[in-house]
């Protein structure tokens, strides 16, 4: 376990600790996901089957399409983030008017 104060931290990087810990958490969740369907996998295939033979499409079908990642992160405020489509949110239109570029933003 890490061990640090974080009332040491400034607002910069405890807005950055927030974004990493909310992508380690998406990661987790994506890992395990994928572990668990694994598992299912070869428990149907030992019987004989795919696992799609045997879900009865009774789950909800996913509509719409996935939130992408974040690609741009605001300066001051790196919890704030754009993926790079649609519209342009508030801050990039008015740091791109100021004359700064989309690589200024960047995330990583």
């Amino acid at each position: 376990m890490l061990d640090f104060d974080l009332n040491t931290l400034t607002l910069s990087e405890l807005n950055r600790l927030k974004l990493d810990v909310t992508r380690a958490i998406a990661s987790y969740e994506s890992r395990t996901k994928a572990a668990a369907r694994a598992e299912l996998e070869a428990v149907a295939k030992a019987h004989g089957f795919k696992l799609a033979d045997l879900l009865d499409g009774s789950a909800p079908a996913k509509t719409g399409k996935a939130a992408g990642v974040p690609k741009y992160a605001h300066p001051e405020n790196p919890a704030i983030t754009w993926t790079g489509r649609g519209r342009q949110p508030g801050w990039v239109r008015d740091a791109l008017a100021a004359g700064r570029s989309l690589d200024d933003f960047l995330i990583g």
